[in-house]
């Protein structure tokens, strides 16, 4: 999965999020996600494990990562549906 510093960037808006947190639950420093989040529209190059730890951490807090292929609008974030009324 392709993910932009800007898909990092607005995920950690949608949940109200700083960068030290999602550095925190993802377990790796907050330089990391400084950088990746630097990458501005442009392809996250980072280690697969570290992508996948940040991208983990922000499904566990609700959002869904969208591909460039998934939708008409090209790649981008949005919350999970709850499944709670």
């Amino acid at each position: 999965m392709a993910i932009t510093g800007n898909q990092i960037r607005a995920a950690r808006a949608l949940v109200g999020m700083d960068q030290q947190a999602l550095a925190d639950k993802a377990t790796i420093g907050i330089n990391t996600v400084r950088n990746m989040e630097g990458a501005g529209a442009e392809r996250i190059r980072v280690r697969t494990d570290t992508l996948d730890a940040v991208v983990d951490a922000l499904k566990r807090a609700g959002v869904v990562i969208v591909d460039e292929g998934q939708s008409d609008g090209g790649p981008g974030v949005r919350l999970i549906k709850s499944s709670q009324p």
